[in-house]
């Protein structure tokens, strides 16, 4: 068999392991337009930070070891310019001769990746102005903040910005983030961002939302770059991080079906509507694990196991791609931010019906010195309980719960599950009651009606004459330092002797600082006979879309 790929790195790399490890007959081809054929581009922005101090690191397998090892036929600095689906050939450009060639294959896997957008603004080809994608653009960036740099501004909010924003700064280079929303990593629910936000601000980043860059302009000193809003940013290095789009053009003048966001059209195999032609990675439109709808998701996870996959099925074993869940996390200086699953968002634009519940724990045992905290957020059907997405941010510990909800995520457990679930336990390493244990528990009480909960953000949206009675039930000097406008202040201790001193025709929205306590005061209420509701996470969840309340 004649396997040929197209593009290296995550995909086409695994992909090219898979399929030697499954034949030693294959004659498989590995073409590759760079000089590197698998990197770790999740590691770019930590070697220009100096965190990765040697650049061989990044690394992952150079050409020479795949074609010793694997016995494959490596060919980089090699662009396919065409495919033939009639005479079954692709048409390869060597780029250091300029030579073109056919080659023939009996099944084709496409790993073309995803390419930074630029968009077509004035200046946008000026020295100083890059993307990031590869170790060449690694190195010139690096070339630039060697020479010295004083400030930089990136144009994006995303995952990639964010960590050059760490890194930046760890050089000793003022910088500003820009990004055209209202906020920052868009795959997560806005007020899910507030603590990355307020990391950046304590760490001396300039965050800039809701603008965007119109123009960038050379001066004596390096570069300005233009917003929307009428600021002018000086800088000596601008890099733009604003989003990705599949290189799909082999794919589109092939005649092979290209989603509305141009994702290479996909089974459930990873074959495109050729059956001779598999596509892979982040240039393929996949369905969302969740919702079952097309999407497109550009992770090196999924990348890896669609690679594997391809050549599973090239290889006679049939194998399904179960979809991608999007489970994703972010380091900024001392925060974590992660996600699985659906976000609200998502839930709310596909009118999927779903309950969510917030809770505020600790790492590990509170009274183990070093405990963090958490904020975590959990999604779940309002019939069945089966969980649907997860946030959290906060610091240590947050990657170890999220992927234990992506795990129940792709089980199809429910919140009742995550009640049952044994996790390891000693006190430097969790808590007896697990934070996935203390979400299953408040989802579960809410589905079960034990506490009936209202959002803050309910609360907030509602004018103030029509408001529940706000009752908070923290300390007397809990409520000074800080509290939700209106409300009244009768500690959960308190509570049994002073209920005279509540409305009877009136809902009671009791909170307190995370919500225990005002679990606790709605059961006592419940059962004096008032209307009340827990407000769901207490006073840090408010605090989430109040920052500056």
């Amino acid at each position: 068999m004649n396997l040929l790929i197209v593009g290296g790195v995550a995909g086409g790399a695994s992909a090219a392991a898979r399929a030697r490890r499954l034949s030693e007959e294959a004659h498989i081809v590995l073409f590759e337009r760079g000089p590197d054929v698998s990197f770790a581009n999740c590691g770019l922005p930590y070697y220009l930070g100096g965190e990765i101090a040697e650049r061989e690191k990044l690394l992952v397998a150079k050409p020479a070891l795949l074609r010793s090892r694997f016995n494959l036929d490596v060919r980089t600095q090699s662009s396919v310019e065409a495919i033939d689906r009639t005479k079954k050939t692709v048409r390869v450009r060597d780029l250091a001769s300029g030579r073109e060639y056919e080659e023939p294959y009996d099944k084709l896997i496409l790993a073309t990746g995803a390419a930074p957008f630029r968009p077509a603004i004035p200046g946008i080809d000026l020295a100083g102005v890059y993307t990031l994608r590869n170790l060449q653009d690694t190195d010139a960036i690096k070339e630039c903040v060697d020479r010295g740099v004083k400030q930089t501004v990136l144009l994006g909010g995303g995952f990639i910005c964010l960590e050059l924003a760490e890194n930046f700064v760890r050089r000793g280079i003022a910088t500003t983030v820009v990004e055209k929303n209202g906020q920052i990593l868009t795959p997560f629910d806005k007020e899910m961002t507030t603590p990355i936000v307020q990391e950046l601000a304590d760490k001396g980043v300039t965050l800039l939302l809701g603008q965007t860059a119109e123009a960038l302009e050379q001066t004596a000193d390096g570069l300005i770059v233009c917003l929307n809003s009428g600021q002018r940013l000086p800088a000596q290095l601008v890099v733009f991080g604003v989003g990705v789009r599949p290189e799909n053009k082999l794919a589109f003048d092939a005649d092979l079906e290209v989603g509305p966001r141009g994702g290479i059209r996909v089974n459930e195999f990873l074959q495109t509507n050729d059956p001779d032609i598999y596509a892979v990675g982040d240039a393929v439109e996949v369905n969302d694990f969740v919702s079952g709808d097309p999407t497109q998701v550009p992770l090196a996870g999924p990348a890896n196991r669609q690679g594997r996959i391809a050549a599973d099925n090239i290889f006679g074993r049939a194998v399904r791609y179960r979809g991608t869940q999007g489970t994703a996390i972010v380091g900024v200086f001392d925060k974590t931010a992660a996600m699985t699953g659906a976000s609200e968002k998502a839930l709310r634009q596909t009118n999927r019906p779903f309950r969510k519940i917030y809770i505020h724990p600790v790492h590990h045992a509170g009274y183990y010195p070093g405990a963090e905290g958490m904020s975590l957020k959990l999604l779940f059907d309002p019939q069945s309980g089966r969980i649907l997405g997860a946030q959290a941010v906060g610091g240590a510990g947050v990657d170890k719960r999220i992927d234990v909800l992506a795990v129940a995520i792709q089980a199809g457990m429910t919140v009742f599950d995550l009640e049952e679930m044994e996790l390891a336990y000693a006190p430097q390493y969790g808590s007896a009651k697990d934070p996935i244990n203390m979400a299953g528990f408040v989802a579960g009480g809410l589905l079960r009606g034990d506490h009936p909960q209202v959002d803050v953000e309910a609360v907030l949206a509602t004018p103030t004459a029509d408001r529940p009675f706000l009752l908070d039930v923290r300390t007397p000097q809990e409520f000074a330092s800080g509290h939700i406008p209106g409300a009244v202040n009768i500690p959960v201790d308190e509570l049994r002797s002073r209920l005279s001193e509540l409305p009877r025709d009136q809902k009671i929205a009791a909170y307190c600082q995370v919500g225990q306590r005002g679990y606790l005061a709605t059961r006592i209420l419940l059962q004096a006979g008032f209307s009340a509701a827990n407000v769901g996470g207490g006073y840090k969840t408010y605090k989430l879309f109040q920052p500056s309340a």
